[in-house]
């Protein structure tokens, strides 16, 4: 049942071994749930409790998780049988030391690995037992950085994934629009814009669809506790498809009634701030130049305290509790971008004086010639 051809698997192996050997490294031990998923299809939200997954430099891996996600490691990933290893909850349980016993299985003695400390599965009191359980066995070196390097150029078939995703964010838009009127729900509006991507055989994101209206449409973030929209009122998503993880990100601010001159003024310069950003994402730019697109146009039409410090960030196969995925746009950021990326631009501009916003957003694609929106949606202000 896994997503990609073991062709595909392989060639992404080899990269990571390739990159193994250039850093000097004899394995690696992973806790990103997204890399595991990027070498070998394994999906879950097993995370939550202790797992990790090795990976040698001679392409040999391993998997160290719980029962429930052994089963489902032997249904949806590459990983041979033999490769996944349980360990039981019990009042004593030290998954530490059961790994350091796969470890050693692997001749991992005395041997320098990298490790992902960057990483929502390693807690803290995870990694306690972990460095002691490993403190005389091996040496460890920081290697969070190697996979996710890795899965910044996507592949033609991720990108086909991410196309789909991008084209269940738009059709959900469709129903945002149709229920954003006087009265509406926004409990309704959640419900349809989701149901509209499960319909076409897509995930749950990586984290809440942002819904906000009145002084809320502000805020950026989901909170709990839905609202019914106003004979004029303001309301702002943000939202994203996702397909076999891959994820493409929307973000909107549609109006109901009447709109105030300073919102008519204030979707302009966010649309004029988007297509500039756009425009700074091609190859050679860097993500910093992107950002610097952005506030160039804010500071200048509204002053530099109605935007953010961050304007956007990279898309792909992600987990729970964020669809973020690296790297971000904000200031002097030095990562260059390169043909493969795929990307979330949301150019927000905010009045908190009058609790008004504005926030047009969504995916691309960087191609050589390039940023090819993935949303195909306009970017016209929407009022109902």
């Amino acid at each position: 049942m896994a997503h990609f051809s073991e062709k595909e698997f392989k060639a992404r192996r080899k990269k990571a071994t390739a990159e193994l050997a250039r850093r000097g490294l004899d394995g690696l031990l992973l806790f990103k749930q997204e890399s595991m998923y990027y070498l070998a299809g394994y999906e879950t939200f097993g995370y939550c409790f202790f797992q990790a997954m090795y990976l040698g430099a001679d392409g040999s891996m391993a998997l160290l998780t719980r029962l429930p996600d052994v089963i489902l490691a032997r249904r949806v990933s590459v990983l041979r049988p033999k490769d996944i290893h349980v360990w039981t909850n019990l009042p004593d349980a030290n998954p530490s030391l059961d790994l350091r016993r796969l470890l050693d299985a692997h001749r991992c003695r005395g041997k320098r690995l990298g490790i992902e400390y960057d990483a929502y599965g390693l807690t803290g009191a995870i990694y306690r037992k972990l460095s002691a359980a490993l403190q005389d066995f091996c040496h460890l070196e920081d290697a969070s950085d190697l996979v996710t390097q890795l899965r910044y150029v996507k592949s033609p078939a991720e990108i086909a994934m991410i196309r789909k995703a991008a084209e269940m964010a738009d059709a959900a838009l469709v129903e945002a629009n149709r229920l954003t009127v006087a009265g509406g729900f926004e409990g309704d509006i959640l419900a349809a814009m989701q149901g509209e991507m499960f319909k076409r055989d897509g995930d749950w994101p990586g984290n809440d669809q942002i819904i906000g209206s009145g002084k809320m449409a502000v805020i950026g973030r989901y909170v709990s506790g839905r609202q019914r929209l106003k004979k004029n009122d303001q309301m702002t998503i943000e939202w994203a498809g996702s397909y076999r993880r891959y994820h493409a990100a929307m973000m909107r601010t549609i109006l109901v009634g009447k709109p105030k001159p300073k919102q008519v003024e204030m979707h302009k310069v966010a649309v004029e701030a988007h297509r500039a950003s756009v425009e700074a994402l091609k190859p050679g730019n860097t993500c910093g130049d992107v950002f610097a697109a952005y506030a160039r146009v804010c500071d200048k039409r509204l002053g530099e305290e109605h935007r953010l410090t961050a304007t956007g960030y990279g898309m792909g196969a992600v987990f729970q509790p964020t669809w973020m995925d690296w790297p971000m746009f904000f200031r002097d950021n030095p990562v260059v971008i390169e043909p493969g990326n795929t990307f979330f631009i949301h150019t927000c501009v905010f009045d908190q004086a009058s609790d008004l916003a504005m926030a047009p957003g969504q995916s691309y694609l960087v191609t050589r010639r390039g940023a090819e929106p993935l949303s195909k949606s306009p970017l016209d202000l929407v009022v109902n």
